[in-house]
């Protein structure tokens, strides 16, 4: 099973009124999935988001261990991007994650899932660095 730690303040973030009874996604946002409106072959694997859903999504049925016991869950394909040592932390209104390799991402976002799913309707994307 994957891991993550939450920092104290990651934890106390996600366990806020924003967040009771939803169901959490760690994704990475570089176009390749569901969740991600962001893309490009330069960003793949080096942006990421928290995805809010009203009920689970059996697309990223993963789970992501934490001490916590929050509701966390990831995809196979979002996996490749996670190493050992997984870490989320909430500082100065800012989302990083990193593990064992280093940092991952200094500036994570939030967004609901439907919001992206509605977006994708609409034909909004955001693209990545051109290489």
């Amino acid at each position: 099973m994957a891991k993550i730690k939450l920092t104290d303040s990651m934890a106390q973030l996600l366990k806020g009124d924003r967040f009771a009874g939803k169901t959490l996604l760690l994704v990475t946002d570089d176009g390749g999935g569901k969740y991600s409106l962001q893309g490009g072959a330069c960003s793949i694997g080096a942006n990421f988001t928290v995805i809010i859903l009203d009920q689970p999504d059996p697309d990223y049925s993963v789970p992501l261990k934490n001490d916590a016991g929050i509701p966390l869950y990831t995809s196979n394909y979002d996996l490749t991007f996670l190493g050992h040592g997984l870490t989320m932390d909430y500082q100065h209104y800012t989302i990083s994650l990193k593990d064992d390799s280093g940092l991952l991402d200094g500036g994570m976002r939030i967004a609901k899932g439907t919001d992206v799913l509605a977006a994708f309707k609409q034909g909004i994307t955001v693209s990545g660095a051109t290489c």
